[in-house]
Formats: structure tokens, sequence, C-alpha cells
């Protein structure tokens, strides 16, 4: 079932050549992230770490909303490549719920690592229809395989909400909510979801 999961938009087929200049592009891009921070990073600095001229990434991203949308895309397909076929917990050979808890909890450590990068990424940050296609079957196929009854659209969608980025933020960053703390919370949620009569009155 995992297989058959839609991997996240990919941009049109490109020569090996083009294709390599943009990963190299990229990959000067995420060090530079990763050694300055988000805000640091500039088309600039880009270039220049990367060897080349500023046209030349101006070409293959547009703007650097384009860049940081496309540093986001790469971390989503890693993550999507581990979720259908990386090791358990969160990829397959783990009973469902352990796997359920595992996806939740990897989304939020995910979306709260890239908080900055998401920010930036302004539109091209928005999630992609196969993105949230993504993370929406996949949450399906656990209900599913956890024998959950109801309308599965509906349940994902309100047990995926707490793990987006803005409300994550909010709560750990603004309320100063541990993260261990929101995620028991879900943990919480994703058990009266899959084991309601547990909450029913005695």
């Amino acid at each position: 079932m995992s297989r058959q999961l839609p991997l996240l938009d990919q941009p049109p087929r490109e020569r090996s050549d083009a294709a390599r200049n943009r990963e190299a592009l990229l990959a000067a891009a995420a060090r530079l992230v990763e050694e300055q921070g988000v805000d640091a990073v500039t088309m600039d600095s880009v270039a220049t770490e990367a060897g080349v001229g500023k046209g030349t990434v101006f070409r293959r991203f547009d703007s650097r909303e384009g860049l940081m949308g496309a540093l986001l895309n790469r971390s989503e397909t890693e993550w999507q490549a581990l979720v259908i076929s990386g090791p358990p917990p969160l990829g397959p050979g783990a009973p469902a719920i352990e796997r359920l808890h595992a996806f939740g909890h990897s989304r939020m450590e995910l979306n709260l690592t890239h908080a900055e990068l998401i920010r930036a990424a302004g539109r091209a940050g928005s999630r992609s229809y196969s993105a949230v296609s993504f993370a929406a079957m996949h949450m399906r196929y656990l209900l599913s395989e956890l024998g959950v009854r109801g309308d599965l659209h509906f349940l994902a969608t309100a047990l995926l909400a707490p793990l987006e980025m803005v409300v994550l933020v909010q709560q750990t960053r603004v309320d100063a909510i541990p993260l261990d703390s929101v995620k028991a919370g879900w943990d919480d949620l994703v058990r009266r979801v899959v084991c309601p009569e547990v909450n029913r009155p005695v």
C-alpha cells in the first residue's frame, strides 16, 4: 500500500547536467542554511558558495522565495521516502499504531526544524496538493489498518492539523509548551480516535 503513495510534485525531467547543477545549488543553499540560518542566506551567498554567478541562481529558481521553496521540496521528498521505504517505525515493518505515532512525531519535528524555511519560502513554500495528499493518504491508510470506522477523510484531517508549522510554533515558541508535552497530547488524540471505547462513560 505504502508504495502507492504519491511523492511530492517533481519538476519536469531535466538534462543530466542541468539536474546536477540544480542539485549543486540546492546543496550549497542547504549548507548555508545549516551554518548561518535561513535569514542570512541570500542569492549572492548561494552563488558564491556554489562558485557560480548570481544570474545562474536566479535563472534556476527565479527568486529567493523560489530557492527556499525548492529547498523545502527537497526536504519533503526525502522525508516522504523515509515514510515509504525507510526503517521502522516510520517506514514499513512496524505495527500500524507505532507507525502512526512515529509519523506524527516525525512530522512535528520536521515542521519545527524548517519553520523559518517555510516562512522564507512564502507562497513557494505552500504545501503542494501532492504533499498534502501524501500525508492524508498515509494517515487514512494507517487508520484503516487499525480498523478505525467513520469518515476517515475527516479524521485524517483532524489528526494532521496539529502537525502544521503554525500550530506547533504557537504552542512551543509562543505558549512555551515543551515539545514532549505536545507529542503526548497528540498521542492522546490518536488514542481517542483509534480506541474511542476507552473514553466512554462507565
